[in-house]
């Protein structure tokens, strides 16, 4: 499967756009996962939103990056990392993450990153340099785990 990625600032975000991506956040987060929380958390105005079309226009892969100093005091951060229902299996991940982290250099340069992953997912992120800190914790009910990579290693 043909990806094509985009990475744009809330304001830049069509309607369109903006539908589609808190649409999929909602399908898989909330439906899907079975977590009823707020997703509108304040922090979408903040971040790049990294849009991954397939080649018919269907939004197939999606994460949040954010700064730091938002989510965590001195990592950018990773969030709201999705592959649509889909597109699973057809080997996006890996792309989708490199595709990410290429976008946050670009934005803000070699600073360390952090992302609570789903402990299931541990290695899927330790793939692409992510390491493990502290304790697996329960987060929406599901076992998370705390991962940081420091880019310029």
């Amino acid at each position: 499967m043909t990806i094509q990625y985009q990475c744009l600032t809330f304001d830049e975000l069509s309607t369109s756009q903006l539908y589609a991506l808190l649409a999929l956040r909602q399908e898989v987060f909330i439906v899907e996962q079975h977590c009823p929380y707020l997703d509108a958390d304040g922090q979408d105005q903040l971040a790049l939103h990294v849009l991954g079309h397939s080649t018919d226009g269907r939004l197939a892969t999606y994460p949040r990056l954010l700064p730091a100093g938002i989510s965590y005091e001195h990592y950018a951060a990773i969030g709201r990392v999705i592959t649509a229902p889909f597109a699973r299996g057809k080997g996006l991940g890996r792309p989708l993450m490199e595709v990410s982290l290429q976008k946050l250099r670009e934005r803000w340069g070699d600073v360390p990153v952090k992302l609570s992953a789903q402990a299931h997912l541990q290695a899927y992120y330790g793939s692409v340099g992510f390491k493990p800190v502290g304790n697996i914790y329960l987060e929406d009910g599901i076992p998370h785990i705390g991962m940081v990579l420091s880019l310029n290693t």
